[in-house]
C-alpha cells in the first residue's frame, strides 16, 4: 500500500474530514492505492459528510443515488445533495437539479430543477449548462426561450459536452435561437459524433 494512502488512513481514523473524504475517493475509484470498495467509500464519505464536508456530502449522495455501497435510496441521495448544494457546490447543485427534473427522491418540479441547474451552470458546470439549455428550449420550469437555450448549450458545447454540441447543432440547423447556418450545424454535429454521440451521428448523415 502506498505511503500516501497509509497516511490518509491514519489521518482519517483520527477524524480529519478531508482525509476521510480523500480516503473515500480512493475506495470509490479503482487503482488509487486500495482495491475498489464502494461500501468502504460510502462509510468514509459519511464520516466526512456528517462533519459538513461538502464534497463528501455530494459523494455520499452519489452512492445513494446509484446504490454504491449502500441500499439505493433517492430520498437520502436528494437530502445529501441538498446539504452540499446549499453550501454552493456546483456538482451537488447539478445533481439536485437532476433529482427535481426526474422526480427522484423529491416531487418532480421543473422550476426547482431549472433553479438548481442555473446555480451550477453559472459556476461553469457543463452538464448543468446543457440541462438548463434543455429547460429553456422546451419551457420546462422556465419561459420557453430558444435564444437562452442556445446560449447555455454553446457554453457547454465549448467545454466539450457532446450532448450540448448536438443540441447546438440542431439550433443552428433550424435557426432556433441563432441564425440558421447549416455549415455550423454540421461542425457541431461532427464534434459530438466524434465523441460517440449517437443522435449527432445520425444528424450528421441525414442533414449533411
Amino acid at each position: 500500500m502506498p505511503d500516501d494512502v497509509s497516511k490518509l488512513m491514519e489521518e482519517a481514523a483520527q477524524g480529519d474530514p478531508e482525509a476521510q473524504y480523500l480516503l473515500g475517493r480512493c475506495y470509490y475509484y479503482d487503482g488509487e492505492g486500495v482495491k475498489q470498495d464502494y461500501t468502504e467509500a460510502a462509510e468514509w464519505f459519511r464520516k466526512a459528510a456528517e462533519q459538513g464536508h461538502v464534497k463528501a456530502q455530494n459523494g455520499l449522495g452519489v452512492c445513494y443515488s446509484h446504490g454504491y455501497g449502500v441500499q439505493q435510496d433517492y430520498t437520502e441521495a436528494a437530502e445529501w445533495f441538498r446539504k452540499a448544494a446549499e453550501q454552493g457546490d456546483a456538482q451537488a447543485q447539478h445533481n439536485l437539479g437532476n433529482c427535481y427534473y426526474n422526480g427522484e427522491g423529491v416531487q418532480q418540479d421543473f422550476a426547482e430543477a431549472a433553479k438548481w441547474y442555473r446555480k451550477a451552470a453559472e459556476q461553469g458546470d457543463a452538464d448543468a449548462q446543457n440541462y438548463l439549455g434543455t429547460c429553456c428550449y422546451f419551457g420546462q420550469g422556465v419561459q420557453q426561450d430558444y435564444t437562452e437555450a442556445a446560449k447555455w448549450w454553446r457554453k457547454a458545447a465549448e467545454q466539450g459536452d457532446a450532448y450540448a454540441q448536438c443540441n447546438l447543432g440542431t439550433c443552428c440547423y433550424h435557426g432556433k435561437g441563432v441564425q440558421q447556418d447549416y455549415t455550423e450545424a454540421a461542425e457541431w454535429y461532427r464534434m459530438a459524433a466524434e465523441q460517440g454521440q449517437a443522435e449527432a451521428q445520425c444528424c450528421l448523415v441525414l442533414r449533411s
